[in-house]
Parts: structure tokens; sequence; C-alpha cells
């Protein structure tokens, strides 16, 4: 009895954290057209105000993953707590745009421990045939962190300093570290544990992959433009040929941060490749709809937020749906319907026009809300069926790096493809008109694409994966 009470009170922690960062993800979002005003920076610069802490989470979280199944998932998760809180108290302080982006670094390192080691421990603590509706419990918080997310920013914005939506995070992450710390089994460490697993470690794969993703994201500064776009594209090669060759090379150390046989289960990797394609394509609405919403139509922050909550809102009702089916039915099935219906959701936005209609603009966001809550916790669920306890914590890791990384390039791609199109155009605002309308277009219709190639790649990895026993 004590036991289940000790678990779920950690998937408790777990999906109360979730729902923390999720409301600090959508409200910065929300929030950029305002901070690029105040900060006097354009709205294309002000998008590396998400795209920092993306990246810096994507370069960490195999490490993180690692240390946490070497040494001590909860030692992880409760120091990424800390560096959450202080980097959020960094950036909510912030003087000027650099203090900002240290502080967005700051908390992204501590939202990269959380993230490797969240799914991990939800996996670890879940109740016996229960992992799906635990991994959609603390999705379903997240999901609530997006709900509010919006709304509050909007909030905050329309009464007070967007420098809230940082502080407000503190209190919460103190109190939330106090429990942490008081609930969760902190394992004791041996002698000398902690240096020989940081000597043994593979720092040359990492700073290989660290250099690669950094050049992979810098060269959308240059890509758009003229004059600097072989500059842009050369780094960008360069950036996937090092990325990619970074996981060769961890593959064959001695001592690698990605556990071989996870890398090369073919079931788990079906699931995390489509996963980065499904955040990829949902996180190309997510940085554009606010200066849509906000700069082109002239809408009220507060209002923007209630449209673009009804996303996480829908996902709400959903999600919970989809991990009690997970543990039921087959899981792939499920995933096959979210991305056939997030397919659906990315064409409808290609049908936004120069005036407001409730139907036109919440149709899209209603079935990307959808598509996204139907597949991610069985898709989660399968991932993780298919890896040992043993590993779980580089499983989950690498389960969220997919994310992330998805996450990353849908915000560097539809932020590049957007303003790459609209030349040297600063700030977004109604006298664009058709110019606006059709490159924002554009971007969705590559996502339309997109969508329909995750889709196919579910397909095929249904014909040539096995459905786990356990």
């Amino acid at each position: 009895m004590e036991t289940t009470r000790n678990r779920n009170a950690i998937i408790l922690i777990l999906g109360v954290f979730s729902l923390l960062t999720g409301l600090s993800g959508a409200s910065t979002n929300l929030a950029l057209p305002e901070i690029s005003r105040q900060l006097a920076i354009s709205n294309n610069a002000s998008t590396w105000i998400v795209q920092t802490g993306l990246m810096t989470t994507t370069i960490l979280l195999v490490l993180f993953g690692y240390l946490g199944d070497q040494l001590s998932k909860e030692r992880v998760f409760f120091w990424g707590g800390i560096f959450f809180t202080a980097g959020s108290l960094i950036d909510g302080l912030s003087l000027n745009f650099l203090m900002l982006l240290f502080g967005r670094i700051v908390q992204a390192v501590g939202g990269g421990m959380i993230l490797a080691t969240s799914m991990g421990l939800t996996s670890d603590n879940a109740l016996p045939g229960k992992r799906g509706e635990a991994i959609a419990t603390v999705s379903l918080f997240m999901n609530l962190g997006n709900i509010a997310g919006p709304s509050l920013g909007g909030l905050i914005l329309g009464a007070a300093s967007w420098r809230w939506i940082f502080l407000i995070n503190v209190p919460a992450g103190l109190i939330l570290m106090v429990l942490t710390r008081k609930i969760f089994a902190f394992s004791p460490l041996a002698a000398g544990q902690t240096k020989r697993v940081l000597q043994e470690a593979n720092w040359t794969g990492q700073f290989l992959f660290m250099g690669g993703i950094v050049l992979f994201f810098v060269s959308t500064l240059f890509l758009h433009q003229t004059g600097q776009m072989w500059l842009g594209l050369a780094m960008l090669v360069i950036g996937l040929v090092v990325t990619i060759y970074s996981f060769f090379q961890d593959d064959h150390a001695p001592h690698p941060w990605i556990e071989p046989s996870v890398l090369h289960n073919r079931g788990f990797m079906a699931t995390v490749t489509i996963l980065l394609f499904a955040m990829l394509i949902n996180m190309i609405s997510n940085i554009l709809l606010p200066f849509y919403l906000q700069s082109f139509l002239g809408l009220p922050a507060a209002k923007t937020g209630l449209i673009i909550g009804v996303q996480s809102v829908v996902m709400a009702f959903i999600t919970p749906v989809a991990g009690f089916l997970a543990d039921r039915i087959n899981s792939h099935w499920l995933t096959l319907t979210g991305l056939s219906i997030l397919a659906i959701s990315q064409a409808a936005y290609v049908f936004y026009g120069g005036r407001f209609n409730w139907w036109v603009i919440l149709t899209p966001i209603v079935l990307n809300g959808v598509g996204l809550g139907l597949f991610l916790s069985p898709n989660n669920s399968l991932g993780m069926s298919f890896i040992s306890k043993a590993h779980s914590g580089v499983a989950g890791s690498l389960n969220s790096f997919f994310r992330t990384l998805g996450m990353t390039i849908g915000n560097s791609f539809g932020a590049t493809l957007l303003f790459s199109q609209l030349g040297h155009v600063k700030v977004i605002t109604p006298t664009l008109g058709l110019t606006f309308l059709t490159a924002f277009r554009n971007v969705f219709i590559l996502a339309t694409i997109l969508s329909l190639i995750a889709l196919l790649l579910g397909i095929l990895s249904l014909k040539t994966t096995k459905q786990p026993t356990t």
C-alpha cells in the first residue's frame, strides 16, 4: 500500500513539473511579439528566445539520460528543477536580449535534466500493466500547462510585464523541489562512482554532437540573407554530417552515451522517428500563430492566448482516453489515426485569410489537438514497451531528444521559411496583406507534405515492426 502511494506521489510530482514546463513554453511563444517590441528586436530575432532553449535542451538530453541510468534518475531530475527555477529567475530579471538568452540557456539545462529522466521515472514507477495510463497522466499535466499557458500568458501580458511569465515559475519550482527531495528515493552513490562515470563517458561523441547541432541551427541565421545563403547552406550540410557521424562514433565507443541495444531496437527507433516528425509539424503552428493572430490580424494577446489554448484543451480530453486505450488495444493503430488527423489539420491552416473567422481559425487548431492527443501517449507507451527497465533512462531521454529535436527543427523551419519569403521585413503588420498570407500558406503546404511523410513512415513501420509481447 505504501509503495503504491509513493508511486502515485512520484507520478504526481512528475506531472506537476510537466505542467510547469508546459506553462513556460506555451506562454513564452505568446509573449514573443511583446518581447520583440519592448527589447527593440525584430520578430525574427525574437524567435531565438524559443530556439536557444530548445537547442540547448536538444544537445544535453542524451547526456542527462546516460547520467540518469549510470548514477541516479532522481538526482538528475532534482538538479534539473533547480536549474529550471534559477533560469526562470534570470529571465524575469533580464535587462537586455543577451541576458534573456542566457537565462533561457540555464532554464533549458534544467529542462533537459527533467525531460531526460521523467519518461524513465514514469515508466519505472508505473503500476504493472498501467504504463500507458501513467505516461498519459504525465502528458495530461503537460497538456494542462499548454492549455493554461496561452491564457495565463495573455492575462499577464494584459495586466503586467512579460517578465512575470518567467518569474511565476520561481516559487512553484522551489515548492516542487522540496517535495521531490522528500518523496523520491535517492539511492546512495558508491565512492568515486560519479568521477568514474564522467571519466569513462564518450566526451568525443558529445562534443561532435554538440558542434553538429549548433552548426545546423545557426545556419538558419544566414539562409534567408542575400549574399550569405551559401554560407548558411554549407553550415547546414556540415552540421547534418557531423551530427549523424556523432551517432556512429558513439555506437563504436567503449562507453557510449546511448546503449547500443536501444539504438538498434527497430521498434523503439521507429516510434521516436515518427515522434520527431509529429513534433516538428506541430511546432510550426505553435511558433507562427502568435504572429498571424497578434501581428497580422491585430488581436489582443489575451484573445490570442485563448484561441491557441483550444488545441491543448482538446488534447486534455483526448490524451487520457488515448492512454487508457493504449494499454488495451494495438497502440500502433492509434498512432496512425492521430497522424492522419494531424495531416488534415495542416492542410486546413492553408485556408487562413486576411479577416478573422471563428470557424476557419478554430477548425485546424481543434484537429491539431485531436491528432496529437491520439498520437502521443500510445506512441510513447509503445516505444517504452520495447525497452527493459535497466535502459529506461537513456530510452526516455532519447524519446525526449527526438521530441525536442522535432520541436527545435519545427521552430527553426517555420520561422526561417516564413521570414525568408518576406525579404527584409522586420515586423509583421496588417499592411503586408497578401504577401504575408502567401508566405504563411506556403509554410503549411510543406507542413502538410511532411505530415503525409510521417503517416507513410508509420504505415511502413507497422508492416516491418513486431508488436511487443510484454
